[in-house]
């Protein structure tokens, strides 16, 4: 018995850390494919997509340019400012993904942006980071903030 209990125990303990991870994994997956949803609209100026994934009680706050709190603004100064003029790339392998009990996930990633009508500048990676909400099976962008 005792040579059966040395060898189950293991053996739970390797299936309770799999289904520990399987989650946090799920949600990277997630995550990630919400990145690229967003992002693929931002560089195609889909501001329906991006409005879709804001909060409406967005924070977005950027180094250069401060705090905004309306949806409204950002997707106005978007489409002024970075529609048809700047695209961002993503840093591959950069993004780190945590949950949040009862709320959602951060995100947390380097990223590039390059503008279009300045030929010769070189884009440098930068930080972001977005706040995820889960609100209602529905995966919003509630805070976000962007370092340059």
């Amino acid at each position: 018995m005792q040579q059966i209990k040395k060898m189950i125990i293991p053996l739970f303990m390797v299936l309770i850390n799999a289904t520990a991870y399987s989650q946090p994994n799920t949600l990277y997956k997630t995550i990630v494919h919400l990145d690229s949803i967003f992002f693929n609209a931002y560089n195609n100026c889909n501001l329906e997509t991006q409005d879709s994934l804001y909060s409406d009680s967005i924070e977005f706050y950027h180094d250069q340019g401060g705090l905004t709190t309306s949806k409204k603004d950002i997707l106005a100064a978007t489409k002024m400012n970075i529609c048809g003029k700047v695209t961002r790339e993503l840093v591959k392998g950069s993004i780190e993904v945590y949950p949040i009990k009862d709320y959602g996930a951060v995100e947390m990633g380097f990223h590039k942006f390059h503008n279009k009508m300045e030929k010769n500048a070189k884009p440098k990676a930068s930080r972001f980071i977005i706040i995820w909400q889960n609100k209602n099976e529905k995966w919003i962008m509630s805070r976000v903030i962007s370092l340059h």
